[in-house]
């Protein structure tokens, strides 16, 4: 899914972590539609500022077991309050992060940015 999350990026002016977005197709198994409208609802859902609050008391959870990618530890609440997923949150983002790995790097986003 690496080429789609590079277009999905561009879409969005590369505003989105890569891993989030890659992440995203491989919970919807590539549906390129699907990923771009949980992309938008995620955006709005992540605005209200008691989300970002529950996370911050879910943070440490989430670290102890490895889930170290803010935004998909953040979207995977998102999701599992959404009932888009059969698995908590946190399981959701051990699932897709500690246990399946994700592809970019810091350096992936900085590249990126400077060849705008």
């Amino acid at each position: 899914y690496i080429q789609q999350t590079m277009q999905i990026s561009a879409m969005w002016n590369h505003k989105i972590d890569f891993n989030l977005i890659f992440t995203i197709l491989q919970s919807t198994q590539g549906e390129i539609d699907q990923t771009i409208k949980y992309l938008s609802i995620f955006e709005t859902w992540k605005l209200q500022p008691n989300n970002i609050k529950g996370y911050e008391k879910k943070k440490k959870e989430f670290i102890e077991r490895r889930c170290r990618n803010h935004n998909i530890n953040l979207f995977s609440i998102f999701f599992a309050e959404k009932g888009f997923i059969k698995h908590t949150s946190i399981e959701f983002a051990a699932i897709y992060t500690a246990n399946n790995g994700v592809p970019f790097a810091e350096k992936d986003k900085k590249e990126t940015n400077n060849n705008k």
